[in-house]
């Protein structure tokens, strides 16, 4: 086949644009980077001979270029109707640089993967949409639908300079078909249609400070252990269904980060700061969820005669992906052609882009990729093999399978 021959030739030039786009760090200002455009620049340099390419960025005084870039661009094909591949631009920060064997913003190759920042989540799907594309042009067919290439920022911290902002643009047909390269499995047997709602909840919880010796009864560290506790208990015995699409096939409701509330040993704090991590199965409203919360919590608030609040940090929701969708159907045929064999399908607790698109009505939403799933690790790597194979699928997809 022209087009997987084009990919295959293609590999060194992806392992070389792979290790040129980690060493370009692309990390938001919410976690003290300097967010996408210079990795933006970069790859603009590589879609000569696209149909279309075209800018959508987003001021943000916060960076020092002053906006944050969205790229958007195509190859057309016989139809207008158009698949799109969604990746994004932005990293996640290396954390503690003592936990990696390698430089973390250096792209290295060894034993047939590309180590550093951003190799698997999201550079490995950068580079493999963007040389499927590349395949696409050098071969000089023309496929059945439009190959559409969307790169955006800000998918790390919320979405909002990013793919939130594409969807207010009226670029997409409701005609469209979209695919997210932002999970996947090691064989790339799976392709994901649905996603748990997220629902990330803060809460303070207001006390007595006072000197430990001497209690006033109104200790805010131990009224929010009681509470939390509490909560923790009756919203797994509530919300308990089971929904075997997902792993693991239920609602969590996970306490995690919890504040500093005072210095010494012995001084009653008078505020506590806590928060929960929520990812709820489709088969339950979040609003359902949050007045049963909001019950709680005004129980506890009336027996402590203390102030309790709670703050929505987060809250996304999405309805699944129809397993008999066309673009479900679509990557099945494409990677059984290739692979041999037929992907299931399954839902993750966690959230890509696909969970935005879903919300906003365009049902032919994937994702899929082929990834070992080392995302925010230490020692983040992509498997070369994966990112040049996963390329031969985006590349074939707009035609018609069998081709």
């Amino acid at each position: 086949m022209r087009i997987v021959e084009a990919v295959e030739d293609f590999r060194d030039d992806m392992v070389k644009t792979l290790c040129d786009l980690i060493e370009i760090k692309a990390i938001a200002p919410e976690f003290g980077g300097d967010g996408e455009y210079k990795k933006a620049e970069y790859l603009m340099k590589h879609l000569e001979g696209f149909d279309s390419v075209e800018r959508y960025d987003v001021e943000d005084d916060r960076v020092s270029d002053g906006v944050r870039p969205n790229i958007v661009a195509k190859v057309k094909g016989v139809l207008e109707k158009t698949i799109w591949i969604v990746a994004h631009l932005d990293v996640v920060p290396e954390g503690d640089e003592r936990l990696w064997e390698t430089p973390p913003f250096k792209g290295i190759v060894k034993n047939g993967r590309i180590y550093g920042r951003g190799s698997e989540d999201n550079g490995q799907s950068l580079v493999s949409s963007l040389y499927a594309a590349k395949a696409i042009v050098e071969s000089g067919l023309t496929p059945k639908y439009s190959l559409g290439l969307v790169y955006v920022a800000d998918e790390e911290a919320g979405s909002n300079y990013g793919i939130k902002h594409l969807l207010k643009q009226n670029i997409f047909d409701r005609e469209d078909m979209f695919v997210v390269p932002d999970i996947g499995t090691p064989k790339g047997d799976m392709i994901e249609i649905a996603e748990k709602s997220i629902l990330w909840l803060k809460f303070v919880v207001h006390g007595q400070q006072s000197h430990a010796s001497m209690p006033s009864g109104l200790n805010a560290n131990r009224r929010a252990m009681e509470f939390i506790l509490d909560l923790d208990r009756k919203l797994h015995s509530k919300f308990n269904a089971r929904n075997r699409l997902f792993v693991p096939p239920y609602s969590t409701f996970e306490p995690t980060k919890r504040e500093k509330n005072v210095d010494n040993i012995n001084t009653i704090p008078g505020l506590d700061v806590s928060y929960m991590d929520c990812r709820i199965i489709p088969d339950y409203d979040v609003e359902e969820v949050l007045d049963y919360i909001e019950d709680i919590r005004s129980f506890h608030q009336m027996r402590g005669n203390s102030k309790i609040e709670i703050e929505v940090v987060q809250k996304v929701s999405s309805p699944p992906t129809p397993e008999t969708a066309h673009i479900i159907e679509r990557l099945r045929h494409t990677i059984e052609e290739l692979r041999g064999f037929r992907p299931k399908v399954y839902g993750i607790g966690g959230n890509t882009c696909a969970s935005f698109f879903r919300k906003s009505g365009f049902t032919e939403t994937a994702a899929w990729c082929t990834a070992d799933g080392v995302a925010h690790q230490a020692n983040e790597y992509c498997v070369i093999d994966n990112m040049v194979e996963d390329a031969k699928v985006f590349a074939l997809l707009p035609f018609d399978p069998g081709y």
